[in-house]
């Protein structure tokens, strides 16, 4: 007997508990009403939003007419640019949309219908420059990541050795090159982030080589998880590679270096060599135009 009515009291206790947060989350009860006014009247008056949070308001009915997807090709290419908030995406796709209704509208007010080619082309230029403007930022922030990997390294050689851990020496690097180096800094801290919440090592270190793009911390990603696995030395695998690192840096400046001969010919011959030929044979053009000119007339 016991058993049955401690069954019809618990059942009654859920019964009870279920209706009234129906009743409290209902979008037409008085009773959820009521409850909103008293929270209201308990909780103390909030600080003006600030700029953020307006733009935020302002932003997230823009979002969900949007659809962004998570997955979206456009998130990641933000996230390699450094923005990662999805106010940035949807200022990011807006950009687009309005860029691209902006200069069709111009060029329909200066043009007219006459070329449709011509509105096509206006529109299309306002939807791809704002790619082309992030696609700049990518570049910029990889090579700075590539030009402070071999300085990071150096420095997580230095803690390895020194007795601290991986994601501890990822930690400290960053904290050591957060005003030199902001980019890789703040990679760095992402990542020592997902490691102390509980993401695997390798998950983490893979997460650093899609955020950033960059082969320099791909292969380097890839060293490391293969140095995790085999139970290897990591302080040594990291002097290897920061070796191979600047032979690499060293060959590319020599490559570029040697290119120079080849891409200077083009300046040469426009702002040049073209003023040479027009100073030196120009006043004789001049003078043999005048003495033929009476000859040609007759």
């Amino acid at each position: 007997m016991l058993p049955l009515i401690a069954m019809f009291v618990f059942v009654a206790v859920a019964v009870g508990i279920f209706a009234l947060a129906l009743a409290a989350y209902a979008p037409s009860s008085v009773l959820s009403e009521r409850l909103r006014a008293l929270e209201v009247e308990a909780t103390p008056a909030r600080q003006k939003s600030g700029f953020r949070e307006r733009m935020d308001q302002v932003l997230d009915p823009l979002g969900r007419a949007l659809q962004l997807s998570p997955g979206d090709r456009s998130r990641i290419w933000l996230i390699q640019a450094g923005f990662r908030e999805r106010r940035h995406l949807v200022i990011y796709q807006g950009s687009r949309i309005v860029g691209a209704v902006a200069l069709f509208l111009i060029a329909l007010l200066m043009t007219g219908f006459q070329s449709v080619a011509l509105l096509a082309g206006a529109a299309a230029l306002g939807l791809f420059l704002p790619r082309f403007v992030l696609k700049r930022m990518i570049r910029n922030r990889q090579r700075e990541i590539t030009v402070g990997l071999p300085d990071a390294l150096d420095l997580t050689v230095v803690c390895v050795e020194a007795g601290l851990a991986l994601d501890q020496a990822l930690m400290r690097v960053g904290q050591d090159l957060k005003y030199a180096h902001p980019a890789l800094s703040e990679e760095f801290y992402i990542s020592n982030l997902e490691m102390q919440a509980g993401k695997p090592r390798a998950e983490a270190l893979r997460s650093l080589a899609a955020r950033t793009g960059v082969d320099d911390v791909r292969a380097l990603v890839s060293a490391l998880v293969q140095t995790d696995r085999f139970g290897t030395s990591i302080a040594q695998a990291l002097r290897l590679y920061s070796d191979a690192l600047r032979t690499e840096r060293r060959r590319r400046a020599e490559e570029a270096a040697a290119k120079t001969s080849t891409k200077m010919i083009i300046p040469l011959v426009v702002f040049a060599l073209l003023p040479l030929i027009f100073v030196t044979l120009g006043p004789a053009l001049i003078e043999l135009l005048h003495e033929l000119s009476p000859a040609v007339r007759k």
